[in-house]
């Protein structure tokens, strides 16, 4: 447990042969894993004053991991949900070693006990149409970044994609017949595919001349030719949204991120009256109770619901007052 280059081939051995051979876990899962080590040791070197090569088993315990899951929501702000992400790999990892060194299991079901945090699920946030139009044309179509710019948000805009599949598309992925389509590979490297809209059908063709002809070129290429990342994805969205606030001020009281044009594919969708089940396989939900969300943000579903039954008449009902301590201290709650 004090043998630094023990540690090192643990997890050598968790990512090479736990995650990737016999778990067979999608490139996106490795890539999230891996980050969460990242973080993890960037702490551990700050609060232990040792590198990651200097790091022993011994070292984490369930005191650093509490730790550094206070220190991503505090000092990086990040969402209870992702804190809940990275406890989960570290939880995944601990079970791992539970199987190589028994001795740790003292200190790993101090880590394993280290419960997930509820937070609370606001409504689904989502754009009107003209503000999704607003955003498609913002970027400048004289430039290069500004075309790809364009086709990509059409492209989020018609197939929901989630960003890291958005990142991952390729040349490839696009076939233009007299239905097109793009190729997503989801989560659960679940394939899926999604016909697009003459007009994103024009800017993908324009597009694909400015790029290289391998059918393995990115769809998104970076100036360096490299697929865009996702937080490159989300910094040229940004810039958008900043344009289309010019002539759309109603984008400026509204957080866009690739994920809320995921919602507003979905919810125009269901506003056009395309079923849930679609809807579902359009977007690669697992399971139609994830697609159920827009029909709890979609206030016109409401009111319409709301309208077909018959409103109840209003009796006035006398106020309960507790007389007892222990049933008024409960009510106090």
């Amino acid at each position: 447990m004090n043998n630094p280059k023990e540690f090192s081939t643990i997890l050598q051995n968790y990512f090479y042969q736990r995650l990737i051979d016999q778990q067979n876990v999608s490139a996106q899962t490795v890539k999230s894993y891996r980050d969460t080590f990242r973080l993890l040791f960037d702490f551990a070197k700050n609060h232990l004053h040792k590198a990651a090569a200097q790091l022993c088993l011994g070292d984490i315990n369930a005191e650093l991991v509490v730790k550094f899951l206070k220190h991503l929501e505090k000092d990086r702000k990040n969402t209870i949900r992702t804190r809940n992400a990275r406890l989960v790999t570290i939880r995944s990892f601990m079970n791992y070693i539970s199987y190589q060194i028994p001795e740790m299991l003292p200190t790993i079901r101090q880590i394993l006990a280290i419960p997930m945090k509820r937070f609370d699920k606001p409504l689904i946030g989502f754009l009107t149409r003209e503000e999704i139009g607003a955003i498609l044309v913002a970027p400048d179509a004289s430039t290069w970044t500004g075309t790809r710019d364009r086709v990509l948000f059409a492209t989020l805009y018609n197939t929901g994609a989630r960003v890291s599949e958005a990142a991952a598309l390729l040349r490839s992925s696009v076939e233009l017949n007299k239905t097109s389509i793009i190729r997503i590979q989801g989560k659960g490297r679940k394939e899926r595919t999604i016909p697009i809209w003459k007009n994103t059908e024009l800017l993908i063709k324009q597009w694909l001349s400015r790029i290289e002809a391998l059918p393995n070129t990115p769809l998104f290429p970076n100036h360096y030719g490299k697929a865009m990342t996702r937080s490159g994805i989300e910094n040229r969205l940004e810039s958008a949204v900043k344009m289309a606030s010019l002539t759309c001020p109603s984008i400026k009281k509204k957080k866009v991120t690739p994920h809320v044009i995921r919602h507003t594919t979905a919810m125009h969708l269901l506003q056009s009256g395309v079923d849930l089940s679609i809807i579902a396989l359009w977007l690669g939900h697992e399971s139609i109770i994830t697609t159920h969300h827009y029909i709890e943000a979609d206030l016109k579903i409401k009111e319409k619901a709301l309208n077909s039954i018959q409103e109840p008449e209003n009796r006035i009902t006398r106020a309960h007052h507790c007389t007892d301590k222990v049933l008024s201290f409960l009510e106090s709650l």
